[in-house]
């Protein structure tokens, strides 16, 4: 069987590393070729594959199950990330796992503000203080500053061109 390649996005780092595993790949692999990457993994990181809710652990014999070709592996010092949204005079909070996208966030705060899909179709999450949109395929770890394990978005209109 051919080996697999997949995607490890370090919490912190920008660039993207590729990795190939072979289909049995266990837990011990996976440490392994993390630390031949140089990618440190101590007590106070968390390794996610793709959007799982829960974070990698046990026995290194253990098999990644979830691991698959094009599988994003995420490499996180957070656990969880505490999610805020706010939207006119509304302010809903959840915690999403390191690697859940922005678009997960969107589809949440959309179900419990009660929006119509018509005008949620027509808003974007927006980092709170800041002009700055994440595409909605970024994984959350890649927007938290640091050690803090929280972020802040603001619901907001996307601007469009009317003719």
């Amino acid at each position: 069987m051919a080996d697999i390649l997949v995607f490890i996005q370090v919490h912190g780092q920008a660039d993207i590393v590729e990795a190939e595993f072979s289909p049995a790949a266990t837990l011990g692999d996976l440490h392994d070729k993390l630390e031949i990457l140089a990618i440190a993994v101590d007590d106070g990181t968390f390794i996610f594959i793709d959007e799982a809710e829960e974070h990698e652990a046990g026995e290194r014999h253990q098999p990644l199950r979830h691991l698959k070709h094009g599988s994003r592996v995420h490499v996180a010092r957070c656990k969880r990330i505490a999610t805020t949204v706010h939207f006119l005079d509304q302010t809903k909070t959840r915690e999403f796992a390191p690697g859940a996208r922005v678009r997960a966030v969107k589809e949440w705060a959309v179900h419990v503000l009660d929006m119509a899909p018509k005008d949620a179709a027509e808003h974007v999450l927006q980092l709170c203080n800041s002009a700055e949109r994440p595409s909605s395929d970024t994984p959350l770890h890649q927007l938290v500053q640091g050690h803090h394990c929280g972020l802040c978005f603001d619901l907001v209109p996307e601007k469009r061109v009317e003719g």
